[in-house]
């Protein structure tokens, strides 16, 4: 089966919205011939309207998003219709459930279909007033009293149960994103909860399957994502982040919030003892004071503080989901927060794990339609979610085999009927069998 030309013709485009507290990112893709994502379009916009992760002024965002929007549709020459956006915030909860279905037809084996039903049934579920199920994520199946079934599709059984991981949210800050995204002219097609998006962007599958924790370094908000023998664990959502760090050396060092920033950037550290004495920074005063002088040192000291703590927040976390002993694959840190020096080390040091930065350029396919400087900025941790969203989003429209409105300017992408059955076609070829609601099995013996 030549997989490249039908991937050439009929690769979605999907685009991924970032709703941040710092920046509003969309990133415009397609998965390249050779299965990695290439990157069509991007656009950034500065993020006034959200506080820790949850949107506070709604026209502030809109225009923020508007704005994000039309630099990646103006690069990518793409109209923009449907995103893929991320969401985030102090409100986010997991919880663990279980649940089963009674299969009558024994007839057939265990389908596509089976699965669908059992997680809309988690979706029934009694949430507490105010709260709303985000994601539904299957853990391990039980096949007539087999526990420890990954993918039970094709096998034979009557009592079919499951290991679910909800993730929920507040009713208002799920809306007012929503809300944002349907003001700036757009539609949504998934909110996506952030470190699951980040995941796909810079975990491996051995990590993943080995034990492994995201640790999203944002600016408003640190999210955590523990993984152990390929599946979601466990999943929070820490009020501070980069911002936090910020505010301590505005108010430790009496300087602008815009200087803290800068210094934070260009010379900070988040272990003080690997700075010299001696080392001073220059500010300028404000309107004809005299310019004020920081030590480098002192500037990591108010740095290490905050970041002792949001890492003691994430080990807490480790600790609470009972898998701290089997992550052999550590700490993955992500996110603009994580480009801060010396951060693995002080992770290493607070948790006893081993440490890396996660970067997305392993799923980027090599680009030559964007300029340089934006393709390398787009290997930077900061765009870890917003290549997420947009894995997910084209992982969607690939499981699910639905056309999408974004589509390039001249040449209209479009799924014929037949193109779809040809795809139905090739699913069978590989042994796989999706059953749609709308398709019977007559359809797939004609």
């Amino acid at each position: 089966m030549d997989k490249s030309s039908t991937q050439e013709k009929s690769s979605p485009i999907v685009v991924g919205l970032d709703i941040g507290t710092t920046k509003i990112c969309a990133i415009v893709g397609r998965r390249s011939k050779n299965g990695k994502i290439e990157v069509l379009g991007t656009g950034k916009a500065e993020s006034a309207g959200v506080t820790r992760g949850m949107v506070s002024n709604i026209d502030k965002t809109v225009q923020g998003i508007i704005q994000a929007v039309d630099i990646a549709g103006t690069q990518s020459n793409v109209d923009i219709k449907v995103v893929n956006v991320g969401i985030a915030g102090q409100h986010i909860k997991s919880l663990q459930h279980r649940g089963l279905i009674t299969r009558r037809d024994l007839q057939y084996e265990i389908s596509r279909k089976d699965i669908d039903k059992l997680v809309e049934d988690m979706y029934n579920l009694v949430m507490p007033p105010g709260e709303e199920i985000i994601h539904v994520l299957p853990q391990e199946f039980t096949v007539d009293n087999e526990p420890g079934i990954k993918d039970p599709i094709g096998m034979a059984g009557v009592r079919l149960e499951a290991n679910f991981h909800i993730i929920s949210g507040q009713v208002t800050a799920i809306k007012n994103i929503v809300k944002c995204v349907n003001k700036a002219g757009l539609e949504s097609q998934e909110l996506i909860l952030e470190p699951l998006a980040s995941s796909e962007s810079v975990l491996s599958d051995e990590e993943k399957e080995a034990g492994v924790v995201l640790v999203d370094i944002g600016g408003g908000t640190t999210d955590v994502a523990i993984f152990h023998e390929g599946i979601i664990r466990h999943t929070a959502v820490i009020p501070f982040g980069g911002n936090s760090v910020t505010e301590d050396i505005r108010e430790g060092c009496s300087v602008m919030r815009n200087i803290a920033e800068q210094l934070k950037v260009r010379f900070g550290s988040a272990l003080a003892e690997e700075n010299k004495e001696n080392e001073i920074v220059c500010v300028p005063g404000l309107r004809g004071r005299e310019p004020k002088e920081i030590s480098v040192k002192n500037l990591a000291y108010v740095i290490q503080a905050r970041m002792e703590e949001i890492v003691e927040h994430v080990y807490y976390e480790i600790k609470s989901s009972g898998y701290e002993k089997k992550l052999i694959a550590g700490i993955v840190i992500t996110g603009g927060g994580a480009q801060l020096k010396h951060l693995p080390q002080l992770v290493e040091y607070v948790t006893g794990l081993d440490c890396r930065v996660g970067y997305p350029n392993e799923h980027l396919a090599k680009n030559e339609v964007l300029p340089k400087p934006v393709y390398e900025e787009l290997q930077s941790p900061t765009f870890a979610t917003g290549i997420g969203l947009l894995i997910k989003g084209i992982q969607k429209i690939e499981y699910n085999e639905v056309p999408v409105n974004s589509t390039i300017k001249q040449e209209k992408v479009k799924y014929s009927e037949d193109k779809r059955f040809g795809l139905f076609g090739k699913l069978l070829e590989t042994g796989k069998r999706f059953i749609k609601d709308d398709i019977k099995d007559e359809d797939f013996l004609k």
